[in-house]
């Protein structure tokens, strides 16, 4: 990745901070704020280590251990996206992967990242999901946990045409696996849930993999309406899950998508399992945008980001909303067990 233009990565440090925390592309919003989370939490400053530009890092309070990637004269320029910030942000990302298999870090809060420029100058995955399963092992699901909704997503950077290949025994175990652990997520700020509250719905215990009810999204209007509008709920879906019922008592069969998430909202569910990117995305960005946290989960470290993206028109405005950040710095604890 061009690795001779950038300055050589700081160096390590034995039982340095438990969490790392990157910069995502410096022209969009992810520098302001990572710099406010910083500003608002001056008692936690000590336990990450931030890696960026090297100039921006400068500016950051001095008890934050700080890791520069780039050249040593890269200057952010706000809402002015181009291939030396892509190059910062792959940096960014190519260092956190490191420390945390190296055993540095127990995980890293990713800022976000511009797919679009990242692609433009060679980076070969989809996502930051894909990366960091690239770079760690494992099978990964991406999930979110809002304000008040809970996804995990059977499938998410492919095509639509391509969904129904991936109904596979395998992808619903893995996401159904995935479901289960994401609805043993606590609350993660004052009047905001991420989870139960407080995580002890059932007899006043906490809740238990037998506990977390899933709600499954079916492929087709109203889940196929028993083959009217379509089979593969019938012949594909229902089936698997069936199968996996023993293990997870609380999942359902493939409903209707369209009602699931009201019914989560009024506490029926507490994570709806959906079988593609905007099928699970549309409904939790319009309730919980400014709240919501990606959580990639079957990887062997802790990987967490804002569910928003790097909002290039405003960054640098004062205008970006920090709770994502902060819910996911969080989330990330509960994770690592901090």
């Amino acid at each position: 990745m061009k690795g001779e233009r950038r300055k050589a990565e700081g160096g390590r440090r034995k039982g340095g901070p438990k969490l790392a925390l990157t910069c995502g592309d410096p022209a969009g919003v992810g520098p302001e704020i990572v710099g406010a989370w910083l500003a608002a939490h001056p008692e936690e400053v000590r336990d990450v280590a931030v890696i960026g530009p090297a100039r921006w890092l400068a500016g950051l309070p001095a008890e934050a251990e700080k890791i520069p990637v780039g050249l040593d004269d890269f200057e952010i320029r706000p809402g002015r996206p181009d291939g030396e910030g892509a190059l910062v942000a792959w940096a960014a990302l190519e260092r956190a992967a490191d420390g945390c298999r190296s055993g540095e870090w127990g995980g890293v809060v990713t800022g976000p990242v511009s797919k679009e420029g990242l692609a433009r100058i060679g980076w070969p995955f989809p996502g930051q999901t894909e990366f960091f399963a690239a770079r760690w092992g494992g099978e990964p699901t991406m999930a979110f946990c809002g304000g008040r909704l809970r996804v995990a997503l059977l499938t998410w950077h492919i095509p639509f045409r391509a969904v129904p290949e991936h109904l596979t025994a395998e992808n619903f175990a893995r996401t159904a696996r995935a479901a289960a652990q994401l609805g043993k997520v606590e609350r993660v700020a004052p009047n905001t849930l991420v989870g139960l509250e407080p995580n002890k719905r059932v007899g006043g215990n906490p809740l238990h993999l037998q506990d977390i009810r899933i709600a499954v999204c079916g492929l087709n209007p109203h889940a196929g309406e028993a083959g009217l509008l379509g089979t593969e709920e019938r012949d594909i879906i229902d089936p698997i899950l069936d199968g996996l019922r023993p293990r997870y008592p609380g999942l359902s069969r493939a409903l209707p998508a369209d009602t699931l998430f009201a019914r989560q909202l009024r506490g029926e569910f507490d994570v709806v399992l959906a079988l593609y990117h905007d099928q699970g995305l549309a409904p939790l960005k319009a309730v919980d945008f400014d709240e919501a946290v990606n959580v990639t989960l079957g990887l062997p470290h802790v990987r967490t980001s804002p569910d928003h993206g790097t909002a290039f028109g405003i960054a640098g405005k004062g205008m970006a909303n920090g709770r994502s950040f902060a819910n996911a710095v969080d989330v990330a604890r509960q994770f690592i067990g901090k």
